[in-house]
């Protein structure tokens, strides 16, 4: 049901790459709320996914830009304003890669090279899009920029390697520069730790079908669907979360606040009995 809650605001959509992604299913939500979008990837991930397709569903249009790199994100900004007729109303950024997972490098062999890249792609790109964004005063006041994290930032969970030292950084990123938009323009700048999600980035990540089911018997709302986190980013970029900033906003049923629930116990029980 759409309640036009983005009714004449304009954005940017960062890492929409196929039909499981947040950032597709948040595009799709933003447009269904009266939302006007751009939708932008980095070169190589436009080439790999789908998103000239969901480009059609949200008669949006698609610039690419490499996040790591101003240039690129200056005329990404440029772009989008001229393209929409005027300056943004909120901004998601949904990107993240960590070359020591997809090559199956542990955590306490790390290579730094590619720890560096990591951090680089999917925490100071996040840095470089606020740097952006207030350099060329694109942003409306009150406007709104989120950016999606994951609770390993704050507990350890072995499989997601240095990505966790990412979201880390990318959460304080959030509470540092939204302490200076705030000020400066009035906008808000927050991270939402979503559930373990079946994506194409999450699904990489080792052990995470074992992990997903666990969290689903953890949490006491299951694990929050990307669709629903989807309708939770649309909120935040709304008005109705106007002082709302600089926070890390839990959605993930409940999972980030139990400590144990009876059904993981009843199945691990199970499991010992067995």
């Amino acid at each position: 049901m759409s309640h036009q809650l983005l009714k004449g605001k304009k954005g940017i959509i960062f890492g929409a790459l196929d039909e499981r992604s947040i950032a597709w299913k948040t595009a799709l939500e933003a447009v269904a709320q009266g939302a006007e979008i751009t939708l932008t990837n980095a070169p190589i991930a436009l080439r790999m996914g789908k998103i000239n397709q969901l480009a059609e569903m949200c008669n949006a249009k698609v610039i690419p830009a490499d996040a790591t790199s101003m240039t690129d994100l200056e005329t990404l900004v440029q772009q989008s304003m001229e393209s929409l007729g005027g300056k943004l109303d909120f901004v998601l950024h949904s990107i993240g890669m960590s070359p020591n997972v997809r090559k199956s490098i542990p955590y306490t062999g790390t290579n730094y090279d590619n720890f560096l890249k990591t951090l680089d792609i999917s925490a100071l790109s996040f840095h470089r899009v606020l740097q952006t964004l207030m350099t060329k005063d694109a942003m409306n006041e009150w406007g709104s920029v989120v950016a999606l994290s994951y609770i390993a930032a704050q507990r350890t969970f072995p499989g997601y390697n240095d990505m966790a030292d990412a979201k880390a950084l990318l959460e304080s990123i959030a509470r540092g520069f939204g302490y200076h938009y705030g000020f400066a323009k009035k906008v808000r700048v927050n991270t939402v730790s979503q559930s373990p999600t079946v994506t194409t980035a999450g699904s990489g990540v080792s052990g995470f079908d074992a992990f997903l089911d666990y969290a689903e018997k953890m949490s006491p709302l299951g694990n929050a669907s990307a669709d629903d986190c989807a309708k939770f980013c649309a909120l935040l970029f709304s008005d109705y979360t106007r002082m709302v900033t600089m926070q890390n906003l839990f959605h993930d049923g409940g999972f980030s606040f139990t400590g144990v629930s009876t059904p993981l116990v009843e199945a691990l029980t199970a499991n010992h009995q067995g």
